[in-house]
């Protein structure tokens, strides 16, 4: 090296990047210039005659691609020869032929695309988008703006594409996809080419923006774009060296107040609050276009673009979201050139999630019901309205034909399968030969293997604990369970619509292939071995989509719609025709002229995925139903339902109506459908309960029910003067006081003082519902009076609610009518024989003088001996009229003549009138009114603030204002609802070291939850424990009672249900949980009592003592709950229903029973002999028994302690405690 060569050899890091940087800016600039071979190995070629611009990359990427190709260097591009580690030795010669590769791009690039790819290591060009056809080269595009950072060394290639800011794979977009919106997650604002989409404008807040390299572009402007009338994209800037325009993510979601949903292949932008779908897009080449600004819910979506697509989707949801596997050999040329693995359904995801199968066995019967497969599932949580609760399955391993039969008792499967026994011998010709099932003792008893030795069936069972062994039926089982959760969810329905949704999956599963059956269906398999006529054949349709059902002239006017909104509601069993529902008329429609709406469903969701919407006052449990009566509309035509391509592959051969359509239900029913077995119009109301069937209110009951709860009534006399309608109000009490001389205005005696006075405000209902009038009444503040002074007996009876439950099971079970009277100031006819001085009424001044106040001469509301004075005055009057007063209640007013009985119940001034002789109700209504000023209020309704609602179905109760009042009170309306009333395994008691609560607040709010419980049996136990420390409360037990009522707002409706059940034994379950009080080890014993099948009767109560044992607990709770059946008899033996049987008293403590039983006195039993020697006595009388019962089936144990959840709501369905409203 020459010693006189003036090259500089820089030593630091900072002069090598310099060098580096200059080195890059002065190639960049030389090849921007002239396009110079570059010099290798190689033999000089023809530089490519086509250079990349923004308009022709389709035949640029073909041209490089063929001179690439030519020169036997594409694995640098497609990536099939990867970098070597740099100590390999082959790492040079890599290097040396990727920049050649690199060299030959860069020369056919336009000038203004090299700066973006000199610096990159190495160049994928040919990775191919077999979706759209284009070539994604380089991974990069012209569009700066959409281009990201890449750091140096990285390999661009091999890296994951990170959305919206992965590489561009468009260098040419086409001009449909420039004026698209692309939805940018690293957009900091919405950005546009054109001006022209801007409707106002204004001062852009910036002046510039940086790609994801680095390049600077000019804002040049900005303004506000409109994309559908309730949607715009204010302060989008205007940059035209854009290619695309841009929807930023961060900036649309704080504008609109939405969130953006991106998926694999499309994203959505729903709102926040509506949950709306306010927007949609699809992924092609990498990127989000942004395609539908429309409005619409998320399940409406389209899945995909392509029309075969769209076909594919509306068949998977009429089919009842069946497997996309299966639908490809439905329908293969729906499927050419589409992977079934591509379709994913979130609904199928959500009802048909499982764990890993165990391995099939494709090994089966070669003959028709030689073996059958049979499994029960149940019971549901929900009851159908026909009480169904339970469904059995039988499967015939050879055609994998499968029948289902509903129950509303699991014992009733041996009738039904003797029923099905009988239909394979009858419609087939065939021999039932063996009976595979687990060892259910459904299954297992003397009643079925008595039959198998009769008709020479032989009966497998599995191995304990090993369902797998009878796989075939579980793995039914779970298929039809996990369409019929599809069908409810894609259709928004409510869980209480599983009976529709599982005979539907079971008439469309005997219709779809199966690879058991080498993609045969059921119905194919059995006709290949038994000839069957053509059944009844219908296109399927969308489960609960909305159908319009054609109404015929004789159903309609000229002037009336010709068609009817209705639902799809499942396939007629006997006839050729879609069964649709009408809730406005409730009417359940067979017919085949019917037009599908099978994009809409008829539950709207509340969410993307499902949910229950409705108004709340709508929502009622079998309360008003009119007959529903199945309209077969004729004649049958062609339905309206659109058909695909494939539709032939579904009309495979079928059974005949009697043979693979119509099977016998339960043996008490009549025949009606193989595979669905539905003997009932379904009822479809509009939301669901946790329990049972819900049904709409009736007008009148809807408007009762919604003006009790929406009016607001004053607490203070200056809010009342402030409306007309209280004033009013106001002023005619204080009239029909004057009236009545109720007081004299004198001076106040000396020595003497004065009671004060408020005024009560209360609004008064008609029969109907509506409003009759305000009214106000004046209440003396008798808790100031003194005894002996100013009052002296007050005792005054009061009407037992227990009474007043027998009196509803009576009504309900012998047809008798509910008439409600009230009193007009009752107790202004009672006479007050003390002297009693009150306060002026508020809102009233006296003019005459200073110091007068008003002297009593009648009883008023409020004074402690009013209540006496009034009872003893209307007692006189029923005497007179030849009422008997009862002894078991002596508010209970009986007479009877003639075999006929009429009963008069009085609460203070409210009164409910019942019986059979309504010639004698009619006579005492006119007698009590020219006695007293009586208001007739017409059918029992509202009643101490319990709301009573009467249908053909029975009377339902409950006190849904009074806890929403009481939510309201507390604050807690809109607290988040539990369970449970109280945890289980609760430590509740009394610690030295809590912390005290407020004591009055404590004991107001346990008050009014034991009232509550007057028809809320489930808080029963919660509300007996926290009223044991109503001396000493703590934070704890405040927590307690908080969780009651968080328990209260999950179902403020809930309430009792009386229904007809034509009998009227007199029953009861006790129970008893030994030592269950952590702090004093007493027991708790609870009862409840049935009269004619309802529950009138319930109580839990600690012990007064402790109990030794379990038996001796349950042998005190058993005592106490035979003392309530005797109160029972007497009140029935007086009003004329005597028990003609002995009474029930069931137990589920063996040693107790024995102890009853035992004549001999014992050691054990000396403590309990009272008891024992009380309960022995009425067991020799013959008056009650006591039958034991599993602890499973003991009703009273929710009484006793703190069960589970399942237990809990199991046992409410059981004691008819349901909920006619749905979850708020």
């Amino acid at each position: 090296m020459s010693s006189g060569s003036n090259t500089e050899h820089p030593t630091g890091a900072s002069q090598s990047d310099s060098m580096l940087t200059k080195f890059t800016t002065k190639l960049t600039e030389a090849l921007s210039k002239v396009q110079t071979p570059t010099l290798s190995t190689e033999p000089p070629a023809a530089p490519i005659g086509i250079k990349l611009n923004d308009t022709n990359y389709a035949l640029w990427s073909q041209v490089v691609e063929m001179y690439i190709s030519g020169k036997d260097k594409l694995g640098y591009i497609n990536g099939d020869l990867p970098q070597p580690p740099m100590t390999d030795p082959s790492f040079r010669k890599w290097r040396t032929d990727n920049a050649i590769v690199k060299g030959w791009l860069i020369n056919s690039m336009d000038s203004s695309l090299i700066g973006n790819f000199i610096r990159l290591n190495k160049l994928d060009t040919s990775s191919k988008d077999e979706a759209h056809g284009t070539a994604a080269v380089a991974h990069a595009a012209p569009q700066l703006s959409l281009t990201p950072p890449v750091a140096h060394g990285s390999d661009v290639s091999s890296s994951p594409d990170p959305g919206n800011l992965g590489c561009v794979c468009f260098s040419s977009p086409s001009d449909t996809e420039r004026d698209t919106w692309l939805l940018d997650s690293g957009a900091t604002d919405h950005m546009t080419f054109d001006a022209k989409d801007f409707t106002q404008t204004s001062l852009p807040k910036r002046t510039n923006i940086a790609n994801a390299n680095g390049v600077i572009s000019p804002v040049t402007g900005a303004g506000t774009v409109i994309l559908t009338p309730t949607l715009q994209l204010p302060n989008t800037l205007l940059v035209p060296s854009l290619s695309h325009k841009l929807l930023s993510v961060s900036q649309v979601t704080s504008d609109l107040n939405c969130i953006v949903l991106m998926y694999p292949t499309f994203c959505l932008i729903q709102d926040i609050l509506t949950k709306e779908i306010i927007g949609r897009g699809t992924k092609r080449g990498g990127l989000y276009y942004m395609d539908d600004f429309s409005v619409g819910r998320a399940h409406h979506m389209q899945h995909s673009v392509g029309v075969k697509e769209r076909e594919i989707w509306l068949w998977h949801r009429r089919l009842g979201h069946s497997s996309f596997v299966y639908m490809k050999h439905l329908f293969p040329d729906l499927f050419s050139h589409l992977q079934h693995s591509n379709f994913q359904c979130e609904t199928c995801i959500l009802a048909k999630s499982h764990r890993v199968s165990y391995p099939l066995h494709l090994n089966k019967k070669d003959t028709p019901f030689s073996l059958i497969h049979s499994d029960v599932w149940g019971p549901s949580p929900i009851t159908t309205m026909s009480r169904f609760k339970w469904f059995v399955l039988f499967v015939d391993d050879c055609t994998r034909m499968t029948w289902l039969y509903l129950l509303k008792h699991k014992d009733e499967v041996f009738g039904v399968f003797k029923s099905f026994h009988v239909m394979v011998t009858t419609q087939f010709s065939a021999k039932v030969q063996v009976l595979r099932s687990d060892n259910g003792g459904e299954y297992v008893n003397h009643q079925f293997h008595d039959y198998f030795q009769q008709h020479g069936i032989l009966h497998e069972t599995s191995c304990p604990q090993t369902p797998q062994q009878n796989g075939i039926a579980e793995r039914k089982n779970r298929h039809i369970l996990e369409t019929t959760q599809a069908l409810l969810i894609g259709a928004h329905a409510p869980p209480r619509y599983w009976a529709d949704a599982v005979t539907t999956s079971v008439h469309l599963l005997n219709r779809m292939p199966s690879k058991v059956l080498g993609f045969q269906t059921p119905l194919q398999a059995l006709a290949a071995h038994v000839p069957l006529p053509t059944v009844l054949m219908l296109p399927p349709c969308v489960f609960r989509c909305v159908a319009y059902i054609h109404l015929h002239k004789n159903q309609r006017t000229k002037l009336d719609p010709c068609a009817r909104r209705c639902f799809f509601l499942g396939y007629a069993f006997h006839q050729k025709g879609y069964r649709c529902y009408d809730p406005t008329s409730n009417r359940t429609y067979v017919s085949m002229d019917v037009t599908f709406m099978e994009t809409e469903t008829y539950f709207p969701p509340n969410s993307p995925l499902q949910g229950e919407t409705g108004k709340e006052e709508s929502k009622w449990m079998e309360l008003d139903w009119p007959g529903l009566a199945e309209v077969n509309v004729e004649p049958m035509q062609s339905v309206c339902v659109p058909q695909a391509p494939e539709q032939q592959a579904i009309c495979v051969p079928q059974a005949p109506e009697q043979q693979a359509v119509c099977v016998p239900q339960a043996p008490e029913q009549q025949a009606v459908n193989h595979e669905a077995v539905v003997s009932f119009p379904s009822i479809v109301p509009e939301d669901p309960t946790p329990e049972n069937d819900p049904e709409e209110l009736t007008e009148p009951l809807k408007t009762f029910m919604h003006e009790i709860s929406t009016h607001h009534v004053p607490t203070r006399v200056e809010e009342a003067m402030e409306d007309p309608k209280w004033t009013q109000a106001i002023k005619e009490e204080m009239e029909a006081l004057m009236k009545n001389k109720t007081w004299n205005l004198v001076p106040l005696p000396r020595g003497k003082k004065t009671v004060g006075c408020k005024w009560v405000f209360s609004i008064k209902h008609k029969a109907d519902g509506s409003i009759e009038r305000y009214k106000a009444r004046l209440v003396a503040k008798g808790y100031t009076q003194t005894y002996g002074v100013d009052y002296q007996e007050t005792l005054s009876p009061v009407a037992k609610l227990n009474t007043v439950r027998v009196l509803l099971s009576l009504a309900v079970n012998l047809d008798w009518p509910l008439h409600q009277f009230d009193v007009k100031n009752a107790f202004l006819h009672g006479d007050l024989e003390e002297e009693v001085y009150m306060d002026i009424p508020p809102g009233y001044s006296v003019t005459t003088g200073t110091n007068e106040v008003c002297k009593l001469q009648r009883a008023l509301y409020g004074l402690k001996q009013s209540p006496r004075a009034w009872f003893g005055r209307f007692s006189l009057a029923m005497k007179k009229y030849g009422f008997k007063q009862s002894d078991s209640d002596h508010t209970l007013f009986l007479k009877r003549q003639q075999g006929k009985v009429t009963a008069l119940i009085v609460y203070v001034d409210d009164m409910i009138i019942t019986g059979d002789d309504r010639e004698e109700m009619s006579r005492l209504q006119r007698q009590l009114a020219s006695e007293f000023e009586m208001k007739n209020l017409g059918g029992l309704k509202y009643f101490l603030g319990i709301e009573v609602a009467r249908s053909n179905q029975g009377i339902f109760l409950s006190q849904r204002k009074y806890i929403l009042d009481l939510l309201f009170e507390v604050g807690l309306l809109e607290c988040k609802p539990v369970d449970t009333p109280i945890v289980q395994n609760h430590k509740l008691g009394i610690y030295p070291d809590q912390k005290p609560a407020d004591k009055g607040r404590y004991q107001r709010l346990v008050g009014k939850l034991i009232y509550l419980s007057h028809t809320r049996p489930d808080i029963a136990y919660a509300v007996s424990v926290v009223s044991q420390f109503m001396h000493c409360p703590s934070e704890e037990h405040m927590e307690a009672v908080t969780r009651i009522l968080k328990y209260l707002k999950s179902s403020p409706g809930k309430g009792l249900m009386f229904s007809k059940n034509d009998h009227l034994e007199v029953e009861g379950y006790t129970d008893a949980d030994w030592a269950g009080n952590i702090s004093d080890r007493k027991s708790t014993s609870g009862y409840f009592t049935f009269v004619g099948g309802n529950l009138v009767t319930w109580r839990s109560k600690k012990q007064k003592v402790v109990a030794l044992s379990s038996a001796e607990a349950e042998f005190r709770g058993m005592a106490k709950g035979l003392c309530e059946l005797l109160w029972l008899k007497r009140l029935l033996t007086e009003i004329g229903f005597a028990p003609t049987s002995e009474m029930n008293l069931f137990c589920d403590n063996k040693a107790a029973i024995d102890i009853s039983h035992n004549p001999i006195q014992h050691d054990r039993t000396k403590h309990v002999e009272v008891d024992r020697h009380f309960i022995k006595h009425n067991l020799e009388t013959k008056i009650v028994q006591f039958p034991f019962v599993k602890s499973e089936d003991q009703l009273a144990d929710i009484l006793t302690k703190a069960v589970s959840s399942k237990e809990f709501y199991n046992s409410l369905v059981k004691l008819c405690i349901r909920d006619p409203y749905s979850s708020t």
